[in-house]
C-alpha cells in the first residue's frame, strides 16, 4: 500500500499544517523520475536526536538537518524513512534567510531527490541537487 506518513521522534513540526497536499505532491516527485514508492516515512526530530542516529548508523559524529534510509529492495522503488532534525532546519532558515515553512519543504524535498537517486557529494552534484529542490518548491508554492 502506497502511503505518506508524517511521524514525531522528539520534536514536532506543527507549523507545516498542509500535510495533505504533501502527501499528494511527493508521490508526484518520485513519479517524475520514474521511480515507483511504496512507504515514504518523516520523521521529526532534535538536534541530539539526529546526532545519534547520524553516530550510530553512519559513523559521523556531527549534526545535520536530514537523514535519508533507502529502504527499498526492488530497484526504482522509493520505501525510505527521512529523519529532519526540526532545531537545525530552524537555525538554516535564518543563516539563509529564508521562512521556517519554505525551509522545512526543500529538506523534505532533498531527501525525497535522495530517494529518487540525487547525490550531493561533488559540487557539480550539490548545483544539480539545488536546482531539483528549487523548481520543485516552485512548483509546490505556485
Amino acid at each position: 500500500m502506497q502511503k505518506v506518513q508524517f511521524s514525531n521522534a522528539d520534536s514536532n513540526a506543527s507549523f507545516l499544517t498542509n500535510r495533505k497536499l504533501l502527501k499528494i505532491f511527493l508521490p508526484q516527485i518520485i513519479s517524475f523520475y520514474k521511480m515507483n514508492y511504496n512507504n515514504l516515512t518523516i520523521v521529526f526530530c532534535t538536534d541530539d536526536y539526529l546526532l545519534d542516529i547520524n553516530q550510530k548508523y553512519l559513523n559521523h559524529h556531527f549534526y545535520t538537518d536530514i537523514i535519508t534510509f533507502n529502504l527499498s529492495s526492488i530497484p526504482n522503488t522509493v520505501e525510505g524513512e527521512i529523519y529532519i532534525s526540526v532545531d537545525r532546519v530552524k537555525e538554516n532558515a535564518n543563516t539563509h534567510h529564508s521562512t521556517l515553512v519554505t525551509e522545512m519543504h526543500r529538506v523534505i524535498c532533498h531527501g525525497v531527490l535522495h530517494l529518487c537517486g540525487l547525490k550531493d557529494k561533488s559540487k557539480k552534484e550539490g548545483v544539480l541537487m539545488r536546482q531539483a529542490e528549487d523548481y520543485w518548491l516552485s512548483q509546490y508554492f505556485k
